[in-house]
């Protein structure tokens, strides 16, 4: 089973490449766990295609201030480093993965 990549400020550069999904959720937010199952589906679905990501914005806070996030969950969508696409709030799999595959 492929699984999402945890990003750190240390890490983040993976997103330079490719087409990657970022979202930044937090453990007590309820949306973000509701979304957590869809987005372990996605990184299945896209293993090998695009990166699938996730930036806990409690232990990520300057990621979080960086990218703008002022909501959460929200979902950010790199291509070659570049934010394409920004989705805030509980999304269907479908609506995340129509944006992917745009990017693809």
């Amino acid at each position: 089973m492929a699984k999402y990549i945890e990003l750190t400020s240390s890490n983040f550069d993976v997103v330079k490449e490719g087409v990657a999904l970022v979202d930044f959720w937090a453990p007590w937010c309820g949306p973000c766990r509701m979304l957590a199952p869809v987005i372990d589906e996605l990184a299945e679905e896209f293993d090998g295609k695009a990166k699938i990501c996730k930036v806990n914005t409690d232990e990520e806070q300057d990621l979080a201030v960086e990218y703008g996030v002022r909501s959460i969950p929200t979902l950010l969508f790199f291509k070659d480093g570049e934010i394409k696409e920004q989705l805030v709030g509980a999304q269907s799999k479908q609506a995340i993965a129509d944006k992917i595959n745009s990017l693809l």
